[in-house]
């Protein structure tokens, strides 16, 4: 829990043999009145000692499942204000800033970050434009916009819900009907990585897919073990979705 020498913001970072990723996403976090916990799940490469050696707090996780990972990470924690980072995605520089100005002057209960992907496919420009259509729409983030949020909401919100995929969203949805969310600009760059398999419309059409039918109210375990997913999921926590 936050304490009166605690940093201003707490920056979680689930990973899972991320060693290649890690120490770009680390070095452009800016480390005045921050910390970073670096969850690790067992990871099979240097992640963690890459962590360690760049001063994070590294936060040892039994399973790869990053609702978990990022909740273990939030309960050491003690900042004010908690930002979850996917290890895979470059804030700006002035991003903390930007953050902490969005909740003290603008008032905001969380937020997240406008996204673009470090590519140059115009689908994926496409989808990032769409994007910030959601996010003006309805407030709503997905994890690699760098989703932020107030220390005692998240906590009233009883933090990330247990559930394999999605669980982003639905900590969106959820802090959005609490109150006020914001999109900061400049966006978060994040790899393209997981486009690479099937290419950018492929794996784009089947997440829209698998969206609509989790926001239809299927149960997410039951997506998460579906045909169109088992790939994409397997893959997501090689590179810890």
């Amino acid at each position: 829990m936050p304490t009166n020498d605690a940093p201003e913001i707490s920056v979680v970072i689930p990973v899972a043999n991320e060693a290649a990723a890690l120490p770009d996403c680390l070095a452009r976090i800016s480390r005045r009145s921050s910390e970073i916990l670096v969850v690790d799940a067992a990871s099979d490469d240097q992640s963690a000692a890459l962590a360690r050696a760049a001063g994070c707090h590294v936060v040892p996780a039994p399973q790869r499942h990053r609702a978990r990972q990022m909740n273990l990470g939030a309960a050491q924690a003690r900042g004010r204000i908690l930002l979850f980072l996917h290890a895979d995605t470059w804030l700006a520089p002035d991003a903390l800033a930007k953050i902490i100005d969005a909740i003290d002057r603008r008032r905001a209960l969380g937020g997240g970050f406008a996204r673009r992907y470090r590519s140059r496919s115009l689908t994926l420009a496409l989808t990032s434009r769409l994007a910030g259509i959601r996010n003006r729409l309805w407030g709503w983030h997905l994890g690699d916009q760098a989703i932020f949020v107030r220390r005692h909401v998240f906590d009233q919100l009883h933090g990330y819900r247990d559930i394999p995929i999605f669980e982003d969203l639905d900590f969106s949805r959820r802090l959005r009907a609490l109150g006020k969310t914001m999109t900061l600009t400049p966006p978060a760059y994040s790899s393209a990585r997981r486009f690479a398999e099937k290419g950018p419309l492929r794996t784009t059409w089947d997440d829209l897919r698998l969206t609509r039918r989790y926001l239809s109210g299927v149960d997410p375990n039951e997506l998460c073990l579906s045909g169109v997913h088992r790939i994409k999921h397997l893959q997501t926590y090689e590179r810890l979705s």
